[in-house]
């Protein structure tokens, strides 16, 4: 079994990038067959065809601050064993393979940043002060009552982090100083009249850097320790992003 593996940084959110590599597809001249898919996170599709007596292809995507690296993996066993087998390896397949994924992955990653200006991303902050993180409760809406980490939408042509000092000062009358990226979760639903599925929440921790805190958007705001978040009743979106809060809180 032979394989090659390539990263690549798609400058898009999670179901941005996945979305688009299932509309590219893969960039053999045969078809491949879905074996599993777990949207936005990863898929894997086995195949044969020409020299490949076996094809396995997967792809792993993974939120980062800058966007969504995408890890993929191409496996095959040529038709021709033995010696003869590595030889043509060496000199025809690995150099088609490189060639053919190389110019898939530039034509991927220029259509996920296309397509991720069309849709409107959300970003939150866990704003941190000691061992403390600042949690917000929605005062209106369907989610009216439950928690929260402070954000909204990014603005077109704004950047995430400007996004989520702008909207922190409005929430909140604070100015803040954004750290590290803390993960991304896909929103199910449709936000801001865009389509179904398409945006994520894209999280960070930060600090109050100025200003005196009020909750101007929602019922209430209170700081709470790592071993009081689970006692809230969180709206879903923020849930799965408990255990990275509760790690970075027993770090800092």
């Amino acid at each position: 079994m032979f394989q090659l593996r390539f990263t690549t940084l798609v400058e898009a959110p999670l179901t941005v990038a996945h979305d688009v590599a299932r509309v590219l597809g893969r960039p053999w001249p045969w078809a491949l067959t879905e074996v599993s898919s777990e949207r936005p996170f990863a898929d894997e599709f086995h195949g044969s065809g020409g020299l490949m007596a076996q094809v396995r292809h997967t792809r792993r995507f993974h939120p980062t601050g800058a966007g969504t690296l995408v890890d993929e993996q191409v496996e095959w066993d040529n038709r021709v064993p033995g010696v003869l087998g590595r030889l043509l390896d060496q000199t025809v397949v690995r150099r088609h393979v490189l060639a053919a994924m190389q110019a898939h992955l530039d034509l991927f990653a220029a259509a996920a940043q296309r397509r991720a200006e069309d849709v409107v991303q959300v970003v939150g902050a866990a704003l941190v002060d000691g061992d403390r993180v600042l949690v917000a409760r929605r005062g209106s809406g369907q989610l009216a009552g439950r928690w929260e980490f402070p954000g909204g939408k990014v603005e077109r042509g704004e950047s995430e982090l400007a996004a989520l000092v702008r909207e922190c000062q409005e929430e909140l009358a604070v100015d803040i100083a954004p750290q590290a990226f803390l993960g991304e979760v896909p929103l199910p639903g449709v936000v801001a009249g865009g389509a179904p599925g398409a945006s994520t929440l894209r999280v960070w921790w930060g600090r109050v850097t100025g200003g005196e805190l009020v909750a101007h958007e929602h019922s209430e705001v209170r700081w709470v320790t790592a071993d009081e978040l689970e006692d809230l009743d969180w709206i879903p979106a923020d849930r799965p992003l408990l255990p990275a809060v509760r790690a970075l809180l027993a770090r800092l």
